[in-house]
């Protein structure tokens, strides 16, 4: 019988890398991985998102994670999760879904990986906070994941020393 699987969220503020790393360690492990449904959802609109766009994008991202849960690979790893999405509520509407705090408890995360802001933050079309929100925000996201009290890392560095940084981390579990 095969245990369950160890869930890895690489999280972090906008422009850390968090894609990239999500991919490098996917790769690595050679297991599938949930990729960041909010950027591609954003992208494809015609317009600015609303209310709605991030209760649609809440619930891609149970779904994908639901989905390779029951695969039951040794590790699965997500581009952000929930916790990004809860506070992405709060900040630019002021209110979140009801249902949405009881799906993170649901959702036991086995460790975030947070990356650091260490790398410089690159303007794109999907992106919104740069400079201090980028800072306020990572430190939101980090209270956030003490307050569920969700074990998570920080992971510093630029490329190969981000990914062996973030190896490191995992050895925990």
């Amino acid at each position: 019988m095969k245990t369950e699987s160890k869930i890895i969220v690489i999280t972090g503020a906008e422009s850390t890398g968090k894609s990239a790393l999500c991919e490098w360690l996917a790769n690595h492990f050679q297991v599938p991985f949930v990729p960041e449904f909010a950027r591609i959802y954003v992208e494809k609109l015609n317009r600015h998102y609303n209310y709605s766009d991030l209760e649609i994008i809440a619930r891609k991202q149970i779904q994908q994670l639901s989905e390779l849960k029951k695969e039951k690979l040794p590790l699965v790893f997500a581009d952000t999760w929930l916790i990004i999405t809860q506070i992405w509520f709060e900040e630019v509407f002021d209110r979140v879904p009801d249902w949405l705090e009881s799906a993170i408890r649901k959702n036991p995360i086995d460790l975030f990986l947070v990356c650091d802001t260490d790398l410089p933050w690159e303007p794109d079309p999907v992106r919104e906070n740069g400079g201090e929100k980028r800072l306020y925000l990572q430190n939101r996201y980090i209270e956030t994941i003490k307050k569920y009290g969700f074990r998570y890392k920080i992971v510093r560095g630029k490329n190969e020393e981000r990914f062996q940084d973030a190896l490191q981390h995992l050895e925990s579990l």
